[in-house]
């Protein structure tokens, strides 16, 4: 039996599997425009792997987390984005170009996920947000297990990030905002494990270098977790 393949129109894009020119004048703008507004404190730099596939598993407070997010790493950053921000044609062109490839949430985006398996095919940095949508000051919510399969599909490790107080940007204007990033050391899947354990792993390791009321359903491990 012929396996039928459907066409996506985003299959007809340029993707970009690098750090470009464009990439790298654009942070460098809006790192500058963000020393003005944000102190970074970034720790564990140590335990983001120098090359290599990397699925980088953050909690999602605001839009503004993919800033410093990227401020605070020296490797490049591919991030999805919601499909909506696709639609205006030179800002669609540009994001591309930073390393951003539409999702559709609210469904199971085949295209999206074999998009991302890609980006770790070509030993990049895949940022994702397992929760799937901000926590609004609410708190860790149940996460989605995509992290943890596109990195047990790649055999590369999960490295948790902590991100901490991009709620208050502009909230002390012109007194600068405290951001703090945490990197945790990288979680490898073990042999036979389960995307949903892994996640767990992950998420329990994340929770616990957050603050207690951003630690939401993840705030206590359950007994005999082995972590």
């Amino acid at each position: 039996m012929t396996e039928v393949t459907f066409f996506d129109p985003r299959d007809k894009l340029h993707f970009s599997f690098r750090s470009t020119p464009f990439r790298k004048f654009v942070v460098f703008v809006i790192g500058s425009f963000f020393k003005l507004i944000m102190k970074l404190n970034v720790q564990g730099t140590e335990n983001l792997p120098t090359d290599g596939a990397v699925v980088l598993a953050a909690n999602h407070v605001t839009n503004f987390d993919v800033i410093p997010m990227q401020l605070s790493l020296p490797r490049p950053i591919f991030f999805m984005g919601k499909a909506n921000l696709f639609k205006v044609p030179l800002f669609e062109a540009a994001i591309r170009d930073l390393g951003a490839f539409p999702v559709y949430r609210g469904e199971k985006d085949e295209w999206a996920l074999r998009h991302a398996a890609r980006v770790l095919e070509h030993g990049q940095v895949l940022g994702m947000f397992p929760e799937g949508t901000r926590s609004q000051g609410k708190g860790l919510r149940v996460a989605k297990t995509g992290s943890a399969r596109l990195a047990l599909d790649a055999n590369c490790p999960i490295v948790p990030m902590a991100v901490i107080g991009t709620d208050s940007f502009f909230k002390r204007f012109p007194q600068r905002t405290v951001v703090t990033i945490k990197l945790l050391p990288p979680i490898l899947p073990k042999p036979g494990e389960s995307p949903l354990a892994l996640m767990d792993r992950v998420m329990f390791a994340l929770a616990k270098e957050l603050p207690e009321d951003m630690r939401g359903v993840y705030a206590e491990v359950p007994k005999g977790f082995g972590g």
